[in-house]
């Protein structure tokens, strides 16, 4: 991760030399001042946002006493205050972390994760949560965002340069719009891959703070393998459609999830078992460079190798 985070910052670095250089460094400060302030605002108001799309209320301590106990204890494991217990009342099985310094963290649980996960699977989904919180991947998340956005905003600015400053500079403000508009294509693919490896990271984490690393990377694994097929049954029998943005907060993405729901009628571990042997194709993989999340049989063949003690 430090490594991906390192390569980010230095091509965004070089990039801008370049563009700088091309332009005369004409309005790019204040470009630079406007991603980052709308960045910081919605980093500010995101939490009320995602409250608002997904329905999201703090959890009754009398109703979800269970839950509260098992937040609290993970936490305290983990050496982490203990977030505020959120319940998102949606239909599909899923989990989030995130919050700001207007509201605090927060985790948050769907209804249909309740419905779906027994208790210990619950506990792992909260340990992968509570990982993106200790590992800080909202506030990483946040500043790596602001980058694509300057360069988007570079590029479209560059074709409403004046005449005389298009004429002064030559060819060279035409280039550094091109140059932006590469940079921002490339940087949203090396932040994709950073999301994923920061899922890993996560999972990674669920494992640590778990009684054992093999009972951690058990639980994780049949939490993700019936998550995904739920969301598909969903998919299949209601016409369920993955809520609006906001995939990269969530411990599977929706709209990769298998299509054979009829696997959930085997045992759990019988589910891991099917998904982690099946075969990857290409299409896959290239789906795979464009998705926040590693792809769902990777995650899950690597929790079933540490749970088997391979």
């Amino acid at each position: 991760m430090i490594g991906t985070l390192a390569a980010i910052i230095g091509f965004t670095t070089l990039v801008l030399a370049i563009i700088m250089d091309l332009l005369g460094v004409f309005d790019l400060y204040y470009l630079a001042l406007l991603v980052v302030g709308f960045n910081l605002l919605q980093w500010l108001v995101a939490p009320y946002i995602i409250n608002a799309l997904y329905h999201v209320r703090e959890a009754d301590p009398t109703v979800h006493a269970r839950l509260y106990y098992i937040l609290k204890r993970l936490s305290l494991r983990a050496g982490l205050p203990t977030p505020k217990l959120m319940i998102a009342d949606v239909p599909f099985p899923n989990a989030f972390a995130y919050g700001s310094p207007l509201t605090g963290n927060m985790v948050a649980v769907t209804q249909g994760l309740l419905d779906t996960l027994e208790d210990e699977e619950i506990e792992a989904v909260l340990g992968h949560e509570l990982g993106h919180l200790k590992h800080r991947d909202v506030q990483v998340m946040t500043f790596l965002s602001m980058l694509p956005s300057l360069f988007y905003l570079i590029a479209r600015a560059s074709f409403y340069v004046g005449g005389d400053r298009r004429e002064e500079r030559g060819g060279g403000v035409a280039l550094a719009g091109f140059i932006a508009l590469l940079a921002y294509w490339i940087l949203n693919l090396l932040i994709l891959h950073f999301s994923r490896l920061r899922e890993y990271y996560a999972d990674e984490f669920s494992v640590s703070v778990a009684p054992s690393r093999r009972e951690g990377a058990r639980r994780l694994a049949e939490a993700l393998a019936k998550i995904v097929y739920s969301t598909a049954e969903l998919k299949r029998v209601r016409g369920f459609t993955s809520p609006p943005g906001f995939k990269a907060l969530l411990i599977a993405d929706p709209d990769s999830a298998v299509v054979d729901a009829k696997a959930l009628r085997g045992g759990d571990w019988e589910l891991v078992e099917r998904v982690s042997s099946r075969e990857l194709t290409l299409v896959d993989k290239l789906l795979e460079l464009f998705s926040t999340h590693p792809n769902i049989v990777k995650r899950i063949r690597r929790l079933k190798a540490i749970a088997e003690g391979s």
